[in-house]
């Protein structure tokens, strides 16, 4: 990445500049500055890295990522993507498909939790047609360039080049036909409920969208306006399907068609693209974010904004594959949650609540589950983007405030989906990990209230919080599904919980009662099995018990994927396990089993299970989200060579820069993050603890630049394929042999210099005061 000979760069790019200048004539030889195959590879920027299609060959029976190329800018308000679903299918792109209906903007933060507030804009030639069917275009990934910050396709049936570069809330297409005849622009603004207006005089149309897939939104509505740069020589207004002559519909599904003039064998339109939750006129407002620049200009500018944002990380002495997985991975972390709030005519940051329907002052985000996203996701943000979290933690103060609980999904409101009481993890975590200037005295209030009540749907606050507050388990009898898998989350929430009460100076019995509950885990342990299980109300565990079968007591995964989900007392399960030699056998265990499953509970095999069965590597499931930490347990216990042997592996095997490239679903930079961390060599097992456990790094050399002006360095010069192990490490030149590495330290700056190799080094690591942080051996507890 670094430039290794100036004289000689400066050669190749005064090449590249006139290349580009003297094909640049023809729209179809044009050289795209983000297109990373028209770059020597010593002017490569992280951005060029970017695959945005990693992990868009997806179905619904196996996930591959279950992505979509998100074009936008890091935690923009709005993202557009290409449309080769159907209207209202999660799968809005998926990589197989060779037809697109249309360029939709999306706030999509999974197929499975689905879009809202979208629409979407499609150029045609030869006759005006609104028919999503009629009007889809045939197109190639061989035409086709996706960037971060832009995204062009070549549209076969219409002849026209479809392209579209974005700022944090408007964008700007351009649409360049080619076709002799006619050109037209499409404008679906979806079903469930939408308006449009066709403005002639001003080149302008404006509308809404009130499709939403999740929960309940009172007052919602996308607003959007659409300003071309020619005027319209036809237009028509559409409404379920029936052309209109007046200018204006409301109903359920409206649309428009626009046609242009065609002046010579080349046409190309401009439009400019804004929307807003609030109002028409804050689209308007939003639209200022385009300013008068040029296409070229706002792409130019958001190329450097992901160059800022993925350049907080830049790696060194990777091979080209893991250049493109590494940045490709970053990418999607810094997407969700995104922002809800917006910048009104004086300036003021304010946003419409989907909790009230009301418009409200301050932050709000969206599109996050605290189940995937608490283990790793929040984590990196702590780390290398503070700032952004900063205001995310505003924006959870304002959903308290106005919905009465934390969300533990939002979709941007309230979402019924998944368990757990996580959001306890991401209040805690930002605040022990240095994060100030909000109220998090309230924040604590709306910890303390969603722990100890049910919400207005199973998942907001702590569904059976009246049987695990006395009797220490959500109970397998009672009709509460993956009752075991709350009880464990509720566990390690509570920890959380604990942390923050005891660093706000709560009082003593305050302190206590959720340290004690921080070891619930206890409850549910079998020392028959040796594994976590779920446990009738009268105190007898159920029965009959399958460690295999997956769902029932757990939550997409089975008792093999769970039992280690005590992220803040691992010493303690050592202990239940029968000690450190048991524990490594249970560790290994894992991946000695075949792939085997039940799949009764579900009636049939879910694309979690079908993703394990085929990673060849036994009833370790990398593709969802339960059992992500548990290679790095292997340092608590006196082998964190095993826990460098099996990072490696699922660095080396489950990621590729590829359509296919994850290997279950990536979920909302859950799955991105432990790459990024794992690539760096080491992983936050415990959110709530202020320590990193050691695997290994990946690269010759990595530089986090942290937003206090530091720096720190991972250099390990000698790295290879064939060195996945720690020989020795030295922390700023002095020896270091803990397995972990604490977060002040990371923000101080300074370098890890580790010496790598094939063979392990079973000695290092296995000292006492080697192992990170188990609330069992806490000697400060209160």
């Amino acid at each position: 990445m670094k430039l290794k000979n100036a004289r000689n760069c400066l050669v190749v790019l005064c090449v590249f500049l006139t290349l580009n200048s003297t094909l640049g004539a023809s729209q179809h030889l044009q050289v795209s500055t983000g297109d990373k195959e028209n770059l020597p590879p010593e002017l490569l920027t992280p951005v060029d890295y970017v695959n945005p299609l990693m992990g868009t060959d997806s179905k619904v029976s196996l996930s591959n990522g279950n992505t979509y190329p998100a074009i936008g800018l890091p935690w923009g308000m709005n993202m557009w993507t290409p449309q080769t679903g159907k209207m209202g299918d999660g799968w809005q792109y998926t990589y197989s498909a060779d037809k697109i209906r249309g360029i939709k903007q999306t706030h999509q933060p999974s197929p499975w939790m689905n879009d809202y507030g979208q629409f979407s804009l499609m150029p045609i030639s030869g006759h005006a047609e609104f028919d999503q069917e009629k009007r889809a275009s045939w197109f190639s990934h061989k035409s086709e360039i996706a960037k971060p910050y832009y995204y062009s396709v070549y549209l076969a049936d219409h002849h026209v080049t479809a392209e579209v570069t974005p700022t944090e809330r408007a964008s700007m297409f351009r649409f360049t036909f080619r076709s002799p005849d006619s050109a037209f622009v499409v404008l679906d603004a979806f079903d469930r409920g939408s308006e449009i207006e066709i403005i002639p005089e001003k080149n302008m149309i404006i509308g809404y969208s009130s499709r939403y897939s999740r929960g309940k939104l009172p007052n919602f509505k996308n607003y959007f306006v659409i300003v071309f740069d020619q005027p319209f020589d036809t237009f028509q207004i559409v409404e379920d399907g029936l052309t209109k002559k007046q200018a204006k519909v409301t109903g359920n599904h409206a649309g428009a068609i626009v046609g242009f003039k065609r002046v010579n064998s080349k046409t190309v339109i401009h439009a400019k693209v804004a929307s807003s939750f609030i109002s028409p006129s804050q689209a308007l407002v939003n639209l200022r974010e385009l300013k008068d620049h040029s296409f070229e200009k706002i792409k130019e500018d958001g190329r450097k904004r992901w160059n800022d944002v993925l350049g907080r990380i830049e790696i060194e002495g990777a091979t080209d594959e893991q250049y493109r997985t590494f940045y490709s991975t970053l990418y999607r972390t810094v997407f969700f949650p995104n922002k809800l709030y917006e910048l009104n005519d004086e300036g003021q940051i304010v946003h419409y609540s989907p909790y009230t329907g009301k418009i409200m002052p301050g932050y709000m985000f969206a599109g996050t589950g605290f189940w995937d996203t608490f283990r790793a996701l929040y984590p990196l943000l702590n780390l290398v983007y503070p700032s952004i979290n900063k205001e995310m933690q505003e924006g959870l103060l304002n959903c308290y405030k106005e919905g009465g609980f934390l969300p533990e999904w939002s979709s941007p409101g309230f979402a019924d989906i998944m368990v757990g009481n996580n959001s306890a993890s991401v209040v805690a975590e930002a605040y022990l990990k240095g994060g100030r200037g909000y109220d998090i005295e309230t924040l604590y209030k709306a910890l303390v209230h969603g722990a100890n009540n049910e919400g207005p749907m199973t998942a907001v606050g702590r569904k059976g919080v009246s049987y695990y507050n006395e009797l220490g388990f959500v109970p397998y009898d009672v009709g509460i599904n993956e009752n075991a898998a709350r009880t464990l989350e509720y566990a390690y929430d509570d920890f959380a919980i604990y942390r923050l009460a005891k660093a706000l100076k709560k009082p003593k019995d305050e302190i206590k009662l959720y340290a004690d509950r921080s070891q619930n885990y206890r409850k549910l342990f079998d020392p028959e099995t040796k594994l976590m299980r779920g446990k009738n109300k009268d105190g007898q565990f159920q029965s009959p018990f399958n460690p295999l079968k997956w769902g029932d007591a757990f939550t997409e995964g089975n008792s093999w994927h769970y039992s280690w989900s005590v992220f803040h007392d691992v010493q303690g399960l050592i202990d239940l396990m029968g000690g450190k030699e048991e524990f490594i056998l249970m560790l290994d265990s894992v991946f000695q089993q075949a792939p085997t499953f039940d799949d009764s509970y579900y009636g049939g095999v879910i694309h979690e299970i079908r993703e394990m069965q085929i990673a060849d590597m036994g009833q370790y499931a990398h593709g969802n989200q339960p059992i992500q930490h548990m290679i790095y347990l292997y340092n608590y216990a006196g082998e964190p060579w095993k826990a460098q042997y099996w990072a490696r592996e699922v660095l080396n095997r489950m990621y590729k820069p590829t359509p296919d490239g994850y290997c279950g679903d990536e979920d909302n930079g859950q799955t991105s993050a432990w790459y990024v961390f794992s690539a760096l060599g080491f992983y936050p097992v415990c959110p709530a603890m202020d320590q990193y456990v050691m695997g290994a790094p990946l690269f010759k050399k990595a530089t986090i630049h942290l937003e206090n002006g530091n720096s720190f360095l991972i250099t390990s010069p000698g790295n290879g394929s064939d060195k996945r192990f720690i020989k020795n490490a030295y922390l700023n030149e002095k020896r270091f042999d803990k397995n972990w590495i604490d977060h002040e330290t990371l923000l101080k700056g300074g370098e890890l210099t580790i010496e790598m190799d094939s063979n392990p080094n079973k000695n290092r690591g296995t000292s006492k005061d080697a192992v990170p942080y188990s609330f069992t051996l806490d000697k400060n507890k209160f």
